[in-house]
């Protein structure tokens, strides 16, 4: 499960870094925000579709900390980081843009309570490090516009840590529900400015990256934030910036310079930091009910109340007795204690 869930947060992430160019593709004269609004239905109205009838309900506990992710990645996010964007140069904005995961660690390790060590802390320094080298294009011009940017990787890194607490539910019915309301808003917003829709090919160009690119993204973050937890998937997550410019090179073919290189081995080196992790203990399992995709490992070794197959991972609701024992884990559903 950590081999996959590992798997599934460099594949969102490559899909993430992926969308940037192609819509760099679709900006033209579109409005920043009339495109942040497309995407974001794209990946909405796409796994809807895909979906067909199998939204899975949301427990009442959820709804709160769902709602709160939504309103600040899907809408003070991108509200910022527009505004921002307006007032500021490409560079500035791009090396500011790793502050997410940044921002996304320090609240999981300080506000959750996430475990760190220096093994995971030199992981992220060293994506970060590989990411703000890649952004870089010259001096960045630092004013005002710096703080609205911050802000927004502020606002992206709260609904991380938010989403975290709901990553047990189905992922494909949270992206949905993320890209519904999210691209509703910020449609709302651009046409309220006097934004105007482009041509029928290019909404539909939109929709598929926005499906793609956050809707299937997002998904497979959710997954891995289940299994791995916040900081690390968000470190994880911030080789997007890699993907994308790998992207860039092949539909704008010209020869890397020695920065792209040298922030590929940074990134590598982050993620071999982390995947090499191994973090063990003598903790305590308190008694819980939930309902996720498991196999029937020492946390699962409960009877069914209906006529099982025999087939793993499968989805029901199911219960926790109260477990102690020691092992190497990671901070997943089951393994969100103190230290």
């Amino acid at each position: 499960m950590r081999r996959r869930a590992i798997a599934f947060a460099l594949l969102s992430a490559a899909l993430f870094g992926a969308s940037t160019p192609l819509a760099k593709l679709l900006l033209g004269s579109t409005s920043p925000l009339l495109l942040a609004g497309l995407l974001y239905l794209g990946a909405g109205l796409g796994l809807l579709a895909w979906l067909r009838g199998r939204l899975k309900p949301i427990s009442r506990g959820d709804v709160p900390w769902l709602g709160a992710a939504v309103v600040a990645g899907g809408i003070a996010g991108p509200a910022l980081l527009m505004l921002g964007l307006a007032r500021t140069d490409g560079a500035t904005a791009s090396l500011l843009l790793n502050l997410e995961a940044v921002f996304t660690a320090v609240i999981a390790w300080i506000a959750f309570r996430e475990n760190v060590d220096r093994r995971v802390f030199a992981g992220m320094a060293a994506i970060v490090a590989g990411g703000a080298l890649l952004s870089f294009e010259g001096k960045p011009h630092l004013d005002f516009s710096v703080m609205l940017i911050a802000a927004a990787c502020l606002a992206w890194a709260l609904d991380n840590n938010l989403t975290r607490r709901v990553s047990g539910a189905d992922a494909a019915t949270l992206a949905c529900i993320k890209g519904l309301v999210a691209g509703s808003a910020n449609l709302v917003f651009a046409l309220a400015q006097g934004a105007s829709l482009p041509s029928l090919g290019a909404i539909a160009a939109a929709g598929v990256v926005g499906l793609f690119g956050y809707g299937v993204s997002l998904a497979l973050f959710i997954v891995a934030l289940r299994d791995l937890g916040t900081a690390r998937t968000a470190a994880y997550f911030s080789v997007a910036p890699f993907f994308g410019a790998a992207l860039a090179i092949f539909l704008w073919p010209e020869i890397p310079d020695w920065s792209f290189w040298a922030a590929a081995l940074l990134m590598a080196l982050g993620v071999w930091l982390h995947i090499s992790e191994r973090h063990g203990h003598a903790h305590v399992h308190d008694p819980m009910t939930h309902e996720h995709e498991h196999v029937h490992d020492e946390h699962h070794r409960h009877e069914h109340a209906f006529a099982w197959d025999g087939a793993e991972p499968h989805v029901h609701p199911h219960q926790h007795g109260a477990l102690s024992h020691s092992h190497s884990h990671h901070p997943d559903l089951h393994h969100r204690h103190r230290h």
